[in-house]
This record gives C-alpha cells, sequence and structure tokens, in this order.
C-alpha cells in the first residue's frame, strides 16, 4: 500500500514538473511578454556587479518551492541561506541533500545537516556550484577545458532566548561561512600551452557571516489549537565579509559580495494552509550608492495529507519573475522534495529549471516523551489540586520545572496553589478566637 502511495506521489508530480513541454512553454509566451512589460521599469543597473553570484542561487528544496519567501518561516535546514536563527527552533535534527540543476549546465549540489539541544541549535553546510569552462582557439580548436566553482562552508550557531509556554522566546543566530571561487588555468594564445597558475590568479578566498533574529507566536489564531505558534516574523542580514582574489600574482580586494537586508513572516490560517513572504534589499558594502534593488518573494503550502504537500511560490528580482511548484512527500522517515522554477529572464525562451532534495529526519533528541511526560504530571496536579492536595500538586508541578523551567501553566499552578494554602491557613487561624 505505502508503495502504491509513493508511486502515486511520483506520478502526479511528474506531470506537473514535465509540463514545461513545448505546448506549455507556448502558452506562456503571451503572459510572459505581458510580465515582462509590466515589470520593465525595475530593471537593475547594477545587477552582476558582485562577486561569487552562486551565494544568491537556491539550493531547491522547500525553500525554492516558495519563490524564497523563507526569512520568517525556515521550516528546515533550508534556514541556514535564509535566517541562520533558526537551528534552534527545528523540531528534528534533520541531514539534507539537494540538487539544482540551474542554467547552461551549471549545477548546485548542497549537503546540510541540523540538530537542536533544547534551545540552542547547531548546523552545517557544504555548498558546490560548478559548471563546464571550455577553451577555443581562433580555429574553433578546444585548448582547455575544466570546470568552473564556487564551493562554501558553512557553520551555524543560535539560541532561542526567554522560551516558555506562552512567550516562545527570541532566536538569535549567526552563520560563519568561507567561501573558495576555482578558476581553472586557461592557454597562451599564442602558444595554445596551459598557462601555470593562470587560473589561480583570477581566483578568490571569501569569508563571511550572517546573522539573524526570529520571533514565533500567537496571532489571531481561532481556528484550530496547537501548541505550534501560526505566526513567525524574521530578520536577517546576509553575506557580511570580503572576498579576496588574485593569488599568486598580488592580492587585492575583490567586487563586493551580495549582502543584503532580508525581513519576512509567515501565517498559518489553519494546520494545513500556510503563506509567506519575503523583501530582500541588496547592500554593496565598497560603494552603497550602488546597491542593486530590492526583490519580494510570497509561497504557499497546502499540506493535501500529513505526508503530502503542494507548494508554490512567486519571485520578483528587478524585472525578472520567476514562478515556482512543487511537492513534499514523506515516506517512512524520509522527506522528498520536487521543485521546477519557470524563469521569465527572457519572453521569448523562458528557461526552465528542476530541483530535487531529500531530507532525512532523525528524531527530536526525546523531545516530543518529555512533551507527553508532562502533559501527563500536569494533568495529575490538575487531579491533586481540585481535590485540595496542593501539597502534591505543588510537587507534580515542581517535576514538571526540572524538565522545563518554562512552563508557565506549571509555574501558574505552583503560585496559585501555595496562594490556597495561605487562604486555607488564614481561614483556620480565623477559626479561634481568645477570650
Amino acid at each position: 500500500m505505502k508503495k502504491s502511495l509513493l508511486f502515486s506521489y511520483i506520478s502526479i508530480f511528474s506531470f506537473l514538473i514535465f509540463a514545461h513541454s513545448e505546448i506549455f512553454a507556448l502558452s506562456l509566451t503571451d503572459a510572459s511578454e505581458s510580465l515582462s512589460a509590466a515589470f520593465e521599469g525595475l530593471v537593475d543597473d547594477n545587477e552582476g556587479t558582485t562577486s561569487f553570484p552562486s551565494l544568491l542561487i537556491p539550493n531547491g528544496g522547500r525553500a525554492e518551492s516558495l519563490g524564497g519567501a523563507y526569512t520568517g518561516y525556515a521550516y528546515d535546514v533550508s534556514f541556514m541561506n535564509y535566517n541562520p536563527a533558526a537551528s534552534s527552533l527545528q523540531q528534528e535534527t534533520q541531514f539534507s541533500i539537494f540538487h539544482n540543476s540551474w542554467i547552461a549546465d551549471s549545477k548546485m549540489e548542497t549537503i546540510a545537516y541540523t540538530t537542536r539541544f533544547n534551545n540552542l541549535g547547531f548546523g552545517t553546510q557544504v555548498q558546490c556550484f560548478y559548471m563546464p569552462f571550455t577553451e577555443y582557439n581562433f580555429i574553433g580548436e578546444r585548448t582547455a577545458g575544466s570546470y568552473y566553482s564556487e564551493t562554501f562552508l558553512n557553520l551555524n550557531v543560535s539560541y532561542n532566548f526567554l522560551a516558555g509556554y506562552d512567550f516562545k522566546g527570541i532566536a538569535v543566530g549567526g552563520n560563519l561561512k568561507t567561501g573558495w571561487r576555482g578558476m581553472p588555468d586557461y592557454t597562451d594564445k599564442n602558444t595554445n600551452a596551459l598557462i601555470p597558475d593562470s587560473g589561480l590568479s583570477q581566483s578568490a578566498l571569501a569569508i563571511m557571516a550572517d546573522l539573524g533574529v526570529m520571533m514565533q507566536f500567537n496571532l489571531f489564531k481561532v481556528l484550530f489549537r496547537s501548541r505550534t505558534p501560526n505566526c513567525k516574523v524574521g530578520l536577517s542580514i546576509q553575506n557580511l565579509g570580503v572576498s579576496i582574489t588574485g593569488f599568486g600574482s598580488g592580492t587585492k580586494i575583490d567586487d563586493p559580495l551580495p549582502t543584503a537586508v532580508c525581513a519576512g513572516f509567515s501565517y498559518t490560517f489553519f494546520p494545513s494552509f500556510t503563506v509567506t513572504a519575503d523583501f530582500r534589499q541588496p547592500i554593496n558594502l565598497q560603494n552603497i550608492t550602488h546597491s542593486q534593488k530590492f526583490s519580494i518573494a510570497a509561497g504557499t503550502a497546502i499540506d493535501i495529507t500529513k505526508n503530502f504537500t503542494l507548494l508554490a511560490g512567486f519571485n520578483l528580482k528587478g524585472a525578472n519573475p520567476k514562478i515556482s511548484a512543487g511537492t513534499e512527500f514523506t515516506f517512512q522517515k524520509v522527506c522528498f522534495n520536487f521543485n521546477y522554477t519557470l524563469d521569465l529572464a527572457s519572453s521569448i525562451n523562458p528557461i526552465n529549471r528542476i530541483s530535487l532534495s531529500a531530507k532525512i529526519n532523525l528524531g527530536d533528541r526525546g523531545r516530543s516523551q518529555n512533551l507527553s511526560k508532562i502533559d501527563e504530571l500536569y494533568t495529575r496536579g490538575l487531579v491533586f489540586y481540585y481535590n485540595s492536595d496542593w501539597e502534591n500538586a505543588i510537587a507534580t508541578w515542581e517535576e514538571i520545572l526540572e524538565i522545563d523551567s518554562h512552563y508557565d501553566p506549571a509555574i501558574l499552578g505552583i503560585k496559585s496553589a501555595k496562594s490556597q494554602m495561605e487562604l486555607y491557613k488564614k481561614v483556620k487561624e480565623s477559626l479561634f478566637f481568645e477570650e
């Protein structure tokens, strides 16, 4: 039965992602021309002026399916490219693999891991963007061939301060990242011989950091009950740092990194329907007047079943709208994501991209068991309280605080039980009168 469901999910999405056939592309020509005209005034003259452009390429997965509207959502390990504060808010330990087929045979491969100890979160990620690099001489003969690549190592840590039952805390986190741009050696135009270390002189090293803040809370939560907050807001600053180039021939500061300030939010109307939105403002740290224009993104996630989710997103950067559609389904402990993106950068030839990801959920380090135990102890304490056995109620609720010191219902219950004991003592004393 499970295999049949898995096959059905794959079949459904196979139809969706391969819908960008010739017929589909032709039917979008008129629409894309209209969109291009509508956003023509947003053409950005500063586009492409930063180094390490692959930092702007999405890994894939749920984040890309939502159009990149992820700063205030950060549902899974993809948070590392959007809001580093979210590792302390993840429900489970996760290991993920992403593959994104980008433009002109270029690809992005990513491996990511995150885990959480109570309110302390950690994560690490390795990304590699690569594309073929082929050199030809003036008569069209191939003289050299290799790969241009940009590789990044990302280390993450975050902490959720003051987290409790009512107030969910303020999560603060950061990424420390290093990147290497690998340029292959090229040939001497006169001898057609490779010039040793010629690629190294154009390679670059980047050292940078991301900072993020995230809050989650309940807002107009009237359609369902759940411990999970239905509203999240996030703010992050990405790619703060410097790029150095010219190794082997005198180092120098490279073009600015794609630094940006991002703000986002997500809202769950009811458990199976969530909307997200993001605003991103690039900042040129070398010359603020050359900063690129802002971009916006929006997305929606609809849970069809517990294990099957439909996703859609829209992203507008400059005059370049992108539309994404994806699906996510869970089989055993593995969550698969298939995503299709239509990039309307060209009204004549829309660019179609497909990304795949697999996420393994490795458990929650006993947090769900602790919640079950807390529920049991709290209910037992209520029984003691109802029967005016306040001492046992207090003792029971104090056991909860040993598990979670910020569990507000237990704190309030203890305070109320102590007040009842004090009131009972005063009433009892008032029954005795001196002659």
